[in-house]
């Protein structure tokens, strides 16, 4: 149940974002966002499934429960995924900081970014243990365990990825809405 969820909110994400978009319930500037953040998670998201694919070698995670599906069609609903991720973390710029939001660099609105970045990265690694789905590699010294969580490590590295992806994002979106 756990892969179907997690399948049926990527790859519902695009349609949920795209029907708020016909209603005019977000605009251009936040459809664009939502590809940025995309894009941006296929930074990590193909890394990730690559290595971690039978006999690499260099696992960065490890299945606990067999795949539904194959490798590239759980990768593209994860980086659907990180796209709804990025603009749910829009959200709460636009609901915590001053209009207007993305216009100049402001550390407030980077900080938004950056504490949603972990809570939801954070979030993403807890469920899947919590549902066996996933666990990432320990034994690495660039991503060592941070805590134990249902009996599998959390790990750094996941967290690290959303420590510098909220950064880029907010670079990237700052001249995306001077052009918009």
């Amino acid at each position: 149940m756990y892969y179907a969820l997690d399948l049926l909110i990527g790859y519902g994400a695009p349609w949920v974002v795209f029907g708020l978009y016909r209603a005019g319930r977000v605009d251009r500037f936040a459809w664009r966002l939502f590809w940025l953040g995309c894009v941006l998670g296929l930074t990590w998201e193909i890394p990730m499934f690559v290595l971690s694919g039978e006999d690499t070698g260099v696992p960065l995670l490890v299945w606990i429960r067999p795949l539904p599906v194959r490798y590239g069609i759980l990768m593209v609903s994860h980086t659907l995924w990180d796209g709804g991720l990025f603009l749910v973390g829009v959200w709460w710029v636009r609901r915590l900081c001053r209009a207007p939001c993305f216009a100049v660099f402001r550390w407030q609105e980077l900080a938004v970014l950056l504490v949603y970045g972990q809570v939801s990265e954070l979030l993403v690694e807890l469920s899947s243990t919590l549902n066996d789905g996933w666990v990432f590699v320990t034994g690495y010294w660039w991503n060592p365990t941070l805590f134990q969580f249902n009996g599998h490590p959390i790990t750094a590295m996941p967290q690290l990825v959303w420590l510098a992806a909220p950064v880029v994002f907010y670079l990237i979106a700052l001249p995306m809405r001077r052009a918009a």
